[in-house]
């Protein structure tokens, strides 16, 4: 959650002014619009994805393997 809060509200509240100043753009926004709006999106979904292997990882070392 923090990683999550940080790429949320750090990058793309506190930091926008300077990303936008520092960082090229993505296609026709800002960078730091672009963090704001969909790059919280994408670490979101990179933070799923690293908890279900950790977990499927979990599982299998105490002996709760999926079936398929």
């Amino acid at each position: 959650m923090a990683v999550w809060f940080v790429v949320s509200y750090v990058c793309g509240i506190l930091l926008c002014d300077s990303m936008d100043a520092t960082l090229p753009a993505v296609g026709n926004a800002p960078f730091g619009f672009w963090m704001a709006q969909q790059g919280s999106i994408l670490i979101f979904v990179v933070i799923l994805v690293v908890y279900a292997f950790l977990m499927n990882r979990l599982d299998a070392k105490h002996g709760y393997k999926d079936e398929n």
